[in-house]
């Protein structure tokens, strides 16, 4: 469960035990799965799958040109016995793929679109947002970079497309809508990635790493996961959005490590609003004297409706930043100023 627990229906805890089985290596009816392959996929194919018209979007290009401008950036990432994809952002040779399918690894084989290989360094990574970067070298690779665009105003009913290499089939093209905006799911370190795309473009595994753009060809988000009964496509994947890609990706190139606020408590939403089920020992919720069953009623001076207002708040604050909550305890209101700390590599 995430740093910021949240208890609500037994249906969503449910999907939270189905993801720790993922994690260890099963895959459950009702699951949230991570898209990276294993090397049981299908030998890598050169067909092109496209699921979409060919009619011009409201900007003007169709989804031919959208792929054409944009395959050559797309790679197939193996590292070990994962594999998924990864797309490259710039001249210098910056791809960006999910920390799941780099894992521990140093160096990873990408495969670019002329069937060529090379290896990759592992730049960086975050396992709170599920984000890494690799640098590979494209001297001699014909290479057109992507280009990360805004997330912040991405609407339901978007057309969007996604480019990867599901089950080995390279560079497949699927097409849909975003489907919801402002999603919340586990990164594999168990703690919150807030503000996901949601979308019906069809994704499976090995789509994982790969970008999710927009009717103009910017990558909006990072191709992370699906709901699945079956560990296929359903109509329902989920992107990290490019926003918070682009904030980690600016701190990894830098040779900076990402550090995330940590507020040290478990959240319940129940219809008296929000409460602190839990106050880790210790951490900076307790040593501000938050208690167990406050109820928060207000973080930064803005309403609390639900869990994820706190998460966001937390989210756009750095390690050592300052953060308002007004509680009611006991009855009683009361304000209380907590200095975040720096989360931890996992969540308990």
């Amino acid at each position: 469960m995430p740093e910021i627990q949240v208890r609500k229906s037994v249906a969503t805890q449910l999907i939270a035990l189905l993801f720790a089985a993922i994690l260890g290596g099963l895959v459950a009816a009702g699951a949230v799965v991570l898209l990276d392959g294993d090397d049981t996929a299908p030998a890598a194919a050169t067909t092109t799958v496209v699921t979409s018209s060919t009619r011009p979007t409201s900007a003007g290009l169709s989804a031919g040109d959208i792929y054409k401008n944009s395959q050559s950036a797309v790679v197939e990432i193996q590292a070990g016995n994962a594999t998924g994809t990864g797309f490259v952002i710039d001249e210098q040779g910056h791809l960006v793929t999910n920390n799941h399918v780099v894992g521990d690894s140093q160096t990873v084989s990408i495969r670019f679109a002329d069937e060529s290989e090379e290896q990759g360094r592992v730049i960086g990574t975050d396992p709170s947002t599920d984000i890494a970067l690799v640098q590979v070298d494209l001297t001699g690779h014909d290479v057109t970079p992507v280009q990360l665009g805004s997330s912040a105003d991405v609407e339901v009913g978007d057309p969007v497309y996604a480019i990867g290499n599901p089950f080995g089939l390279e560079r497949t093209l699927t097409a849909g809508i975003v489907s919801a905006v402002n999603r919340d799911i586990t990164a594999p370190n168990n703690f919150t990635i807030n503000d996901v795309i949601q979308t019906d473009a069809p994704v499976n595994p090995g789509n994982s790493g790969g970008p999710l753009l927009d009717a103009s060809g910017n990558v909006i988000g990072v191709v992370s996961q699906i709901q699945s009964e079956n560990g296929g496509n359903i109509g329902i994947g989920y992107a990290v959005p490019s926003d918070t890609v682009h904030n980690v990706v600016d701190t990894l190139k830098s040779g900076g490590e990402v550090e995330h606020a940590y507020l040290g408590v478990n959240l319940q939403e129940s219809d008296n609003g929000v409460s602190l089920s839990r106050v880790r020992k210790g951490e900076p919720g307790q040593q501000a004297d938050l208690q167990q069953d406050d109820v928060v009623v207000e973080v930064d001076g803005k309403k609390v409706e639900s869990a994820s207002d706190i998460q966001r708040a937390v989210d756009s604050h750095k390690p050592g930043d300052k953060l308002v909550l007004k509680i009611e305890r006991g009855g009683d209101e009361r304000t209380v100023t907590v200095t975040l700390g720096t989360r931890p590599p996992a969540a308990e």
